[in-house]
């Protein structure tokens, strides 16, 4: 069973506390900000009827999947192509995460068959 979703959001630079902002406000913890350069040509200016700016913000943000939904619609509110950041934002599923938890109560990797598997492989076989 999947339980975090990977959100991506693309802004121009210098936005990515408006999409912060906007996924704290849902529930995200926090997230990573990655500086790139877009690569869009007048063609993708004219379909979106903006200017695109070519320095960009790439915000990578961690949630559980139950609020996932609520935190990608926050950040279109707040950081979508009709705002000043002019983002993008998408999801994608994550299979596995280790070394956060989505409780606090919860541990911090939790065994799924994959890992229980490697786990039994790893184990030194006793000599009888």
């Amino acid at each position: 069973m999947n339980n975090f979703e990977m959100i991506l959001c693309i802004v121009d630079a210098g936005f990515s506390e408006l999409v912060m902002d906007a996924a704290k406000e849902e529930g995200a913890r926090g997230g990573t900000v990655i500086h790139a350069r877009g690569t869009a040509n007048k063609e993708a200016e004219q379909f979106f009827h903006i200017a695109i700016q070519p320095d960009k913000d790439i915000v990578m943000i961690l949630v559980p999947a139950d609020i996932k939904d609520n935190v990608l619609h926050a950040i279109y509110r707040n950081a979508g192509l009709k705002s000043e950041g002019k983002g993008i934002a998408f999801s994608i599923a994550v299979d596995e995460v280790v070394g956060i938890s989505a409780t606090s109560a919860s541990p911090a990797v939790a065994p799924t068959e994959k890992t229980e598997k490697k786990e039994k492989s790893e184990k030194p076989k006793e000599e009888k």
